[in-house]
């Protein structure tokens, strides 16, 4: 369902976009590496990680060109969290 909410308020986006911004609505963070390559999202409730297979280094650099995501610091080294930004939400 929240795939839909995505739909509504980020028209432009490719498939594989809207699909990573609708499971970081749902409880999801979008984890790469320093270089938005190897993404990965983890689910917070208890740690899953689901390696999406759409999902490449080209899209994460889309998101954040569009100002969908912007980068902040990940819980290991050399990782980076993705979240969205206030003017997609």
């Amino acid at each position: 369902m929240p795939k839909k909410k995505a739909d509504k308020l980020l028209p432009k986006l490719s498939e594989a976009e809207l699909d990573l911004v609708s499971h970081i609505e749902q409880d999801y963070e979008l984890e790469t590496d320093l270089l938005g390559s190897d993404p990965r999202l983890r689910r917070l409730k208890d740690g899953e990680v689901i390696r999406p297979a759409s999902a490449t280094q080209n899209t994460i650099r889309a998101l954040e060109q569009r100002g969908v995501i912007a980068p902040a610091k990940g819980r290991e080294a050399l990782t980076l969290i993705w979240r969205l930004t206030k003017k997609s939400k």
